[in-house]
């Protein structure tokens, strides 16, 4: 039954009023799908998709629904994580209004059913927030991501090969004019940023989530398959909502740790902890941060992928995808979960095969024998801070002891950092603090640069630990989300240059060389700096 007629019947003919005078012809009674889309013309993972909501409707018009397209905001990974929570918020107040979800408002969005079209870093977390949340039958349309760029014969995609080279430009090792080549030639094409990044990561948690049709994630946004898969999805919801299959009956705690153990065979994003938490909380399923940390100890590192390989996502894609992932993974994931095909993870996998095998592993060959995210505590992090080891570039420095270098903020490290005439060594501990949620918002400021004096010395990797957050794109040694952060006073407020820090993979240990006492007298004398987005009004 159609949510229009779960209205009164004097506001009915209203709504249908209002459907009308876009000159559509709906008649009171047809299921109504609400399209939600984040299209947008400035970012290439979304400035497509406008043509994939196309495919999406006829998919739904010819199962005997009515579309309904809604535009939301469009957040690239430059947008701050907050709108993450706003964006969930905006499509949960759109959909059911000032009643909730249980009595929708009158004017609110006539829906019985949901396509949600997302591509990048925070809007597919949001979505997912808001489709536990709204609990109407639902399905994710991915839009895939962007092909990978050639320099130099090689395969190259944005953000990742870019921190690369941008380090062998002030090494001197290649010209302003090879760089200016390679800008040119890094975003060649609509789609999500080409590495396994925030963006594709997030695309891989869907699928592996339940929420999306199989071999949707990492898909070439720009070629034909994205827009028939998307077709199939609009298809594909009209029979989730004739057998009232909804996200709480896919978003489970079993297939959430399907999810974690998805993103530790990738080694994906560290921000897919933190989406995947707020995912949880709107499921009211408890995530505490330690599960990573048990399930990336059981499950093997099996994709080569950049930045922890050698592949653009695409390849991964190509090579079979999550479905062939989580094939290799049948014997340590939960395969009685239900998806949006309205079959079991089991009958999803049956017939699927892994088609290049030098990027997908299978369990007994792994790259790695843990995945690729670890949680570390200490002294330094006593509630936990997060490394992705997999895209660590000198592994020998997962087992480090040196000075610290303390930065109070980006500014003050990339002015210091890129200079010439700094003494610092490779065993030196960099320490960027006040990134975390309350003292910045959390941006993704903690791949602090390789000091131009050692990358002259050809020095690839050095320890950086931070509150704040890095792009899922970006590599190297590097410690984030020390928790509690440095604003309120967790101890990263403590540290000052030359104390000594420790970095033991192993042990899953972070510490600074300080007593108990020595902290807490020098967070005594402390003093926290005025937050960087400070929004008093008036």
């Amino acid at each position: 039954m159609s949510k229009m007629r779960l209205r009164s019947e004097k506001m009915g003919w209203v709504v249908r009023g209002l459907i009308r005078s876009g000159g559509y012809d709906y008649e009171v009674g047809k299921p109504i799908v609400e399209i939600v889309n984040t299209w947008s013309e400035w970012n290439p993972g979304h400035n497509h998709l406008r043509m994939v909501a196309e495919a999406v409707k006829r998919g739904v018009l010819s199962a005997g629904g009515f579309p309904l397209e809604y535009n939301t905001l469009s957040l690239c990974p430059g947008q701050s994580l907050p709108n993450r929570n706003l964006l969930a918020l905006e499509v949960e107040s759109i959909i059911c209004g000032v009643g909730g979800k249980e009595d929708p408002a009158p004017y609110a969005e006539p829906a019985d059913a949901v396509v949600f079209i997302c591509s990048c870093d925070k809007d597919i977390p949001a979505l997912l927030m808001a489709a536990a949340r709204i609990n109407l039958p639902s399905i994710f349309v991915l839009g895939g991501a962007m092909l990978p760029g050639k320099f130099k014969g090689e395969d190259v995609v944005c953000c990742t090969d870019a921190q690369r080279l941008e380090r062998d430009l002030r090494a001197g090792i290649i010209t302003e004019e090879e760089w200016r080549e390679f800008r040119e030639c890094v975003f060649p094409c609509s789609g999500a940023c080409g590495p396994m990044g925030t963006a594709n990561t997030m695309q891989c948690m869907a699928e592996a989530l339940g929420m999306a049709l199989p071999g949707s994630a990492c898909s070439p946004a720009i070629l034909a398959e994205t827009y028939r898969r998307a077709e199939e999805s609009g298809r594909k919801v009209m029979e989730l909502l004739k057998n009232d299959i909804r996200p709480r009956d896919i978003m489970t705690e079993e297939s959430l740790e399907n999810a974690i153990k998805v993103l530790m065979a990738i080694g994906g994003s560290t921000n897919a902890i933190i989406h995947l938490i707020a995912i949880a909380h709107e499921l009211d399923i408890k995530l505490p941060l330690e599960k990573f940390d048990e399930i990336s100890r059981k499950t093997p590192f099996l994709v080569d992928v950049k930045p922890n390989g050698r592949y653009p996502a695409v390849d991964f894609h190509r090579a079979g995808g999550v479905p062939a992932l989580m094939k290799q993974m049948e014997p340590i994931i939960n395969l009685d979960v239900l998806t949006v095909t309205g079959k079991t993870l089991k009958e999803n996998l049956a017939n699927v095969q892994v088609k290049n095998a030098n990027i997908i592993r299978p369990l007994n060959q792994p790259f790695l024998h843990e995945g690729g995210i670890a949680i570390l505590k200490g002294n330094l992090a006593p509630r936990g801070a997060v490394i992705k080891h997999s895209a660590s570039i000198d592994r020998r420095l997962l087992h480090h002891k040196g000075p610290a270098v303390v930065f109070n903020s980006p500014e003050e490290a990339y002015r210091h950092l890129l200079r010439e005439d700094i003494e610092i060594t490779e065993d030196h501990v960099l320490i960027l603090r006040y990134q975390g949620p309350k003292a910045a918002c959390m941006p993704e400021t903690g791949a602090l640069p390789i000091p131009t004096v050692l990358a002259k010395r050809g020095v690839k990797d050095i320890v950086r630990i931070t509150d704040g957050r890095m792009s899922g794109t970006q590599f190297g040694t590097i410690v984030l989300h020390v928790s509690p952060e440095a604003y309120v006073g967790g101890p990263l407020a403590a540290v000052e240059n030359g104390d000594t820090v420790e970095l033991d993979l192993t042990r899953r240990l972070l510490e600074v060389k300080l007593t108990d006492k020595q902290i807490k007298e020098r967070l005594e004398r402390w003093t926290p700096p005025e937050p960087r987005y400070n929004y008093k009004r008036g």
